[in-house]
């Protein structure tokens, strides 16, 4: 069993939703992205998304493009997000999740990445434009060196499609919580739950819920139906608003924490 589902199984003894954060490697720049990493894990993480900058972030909402361009701009690559995964798994162990879309890959390569990857102790990556007709030579790369491969689902993805991904995905299944791109919003739709419930009928992975989740109110719904929650622009946003503050990674932290309280019984 890898170490995300080890973690999920132990959420589930516990009764409790995971909370799973995102940021983008170097925004605002890679000594304060491995701060922000141990942060996190501190204020109660159970795993974290690291995400690669890329150029076109078509799934992305203004907030994380405006972090990618940031990091872009300071000359982050991979070889920079997988070091700094390296460098932070010295301090915590909690399971890290490299975040990317495919092209960024291609160059380095399935095999290549998934050495390089397990030699930083990464956990698993998720591709969001990898979609599975053409998974197949990453998946083996991947299960070779003990990877997880997460895949995305959407509410309109048809169910075919979702019992594909169901063969291919481990770790767990990442659920859209809505179509369109990622950013806070104040409201959510019912799809993520019709989205879960799909997801179960196909497959025993875990599920975790994105895109929109950004107030501790959010979160709370989707841990009732999901078995975590994945939240990623609001804290992308904070780190926009504190990036010239000395006290931008306490913040951070702080602020991630609030998403978390008041925790329900059991969680």
């Amino acid at each position: 069993m890898s170490r995300i589902r080890d973690t999920f199984s132990e959420l589930k003894r516990s009764s409790r939703g995971g909370f799973i954060p995102f940021i983008t490697a170097g925004d605002p720049d890679l000594e304060t992205t491995e701060r922000l990493l141990v942060e996190l894990a501190t204020a109660g993480a159970d795993i974290i998304e690291l995400g690669v900058p890329f150029s076109d972030p078509v799934a992305d909402g203004p907030v994380i493009q405006r972090a990618s361009e940031r990091a872009l701009q300071k000359g982050v690559t991979l070889s920079d997000a997988l070091k700094c995964v390296s460098n932070t798994k010295q301090h915590i162990d909690v399971p890290i999740v490299l975040f990317s879309y495919l092209n960024p890959l291609l160059k380095i390569g399935q095999d290549r990445l998934a050495k390089e990857a397990r030699r930083a102790r990464i956990d698993a990556v998720l591709i969001t434009d990898l979609i599975p007709e053409e998974a197949g030579p990453w998946v083996e790369a991947f299960h070779d060196h003990e990877l997880d491969l997460i895949f995305l689902a959407a509410p309109t993805t048809s169910d075919e499609r979702l019992t594909r991904i169901a063969r291919q995905a481990s770790g767990f299944i990442y659920a859209v919580s809505r179509a369109g791109v990622t950013g806070a919003r104040n409201d959510m739709s019912r799809d993520a739950e019709r989205l879960v419930k799909c997801l179960r009928a196909v497959s025993d992975l875990p599920v975790a819920v994105g895109f929109g989740i950004s107030t501790a109110e959010q979160v709370r719904r989707v841990w009732r139906f999901a078995d975590a929650a994945v939240i990623g622009s609001a804290l992308v946003s904070q780190i926009e608003k504190l990036s010239d503050s000395p006290d931008l990674v306490a913040q951070l932290g702080e602020f991630a924490r609030s998403l978390l309280e008041p925790r329900p019984a059991g969680q």
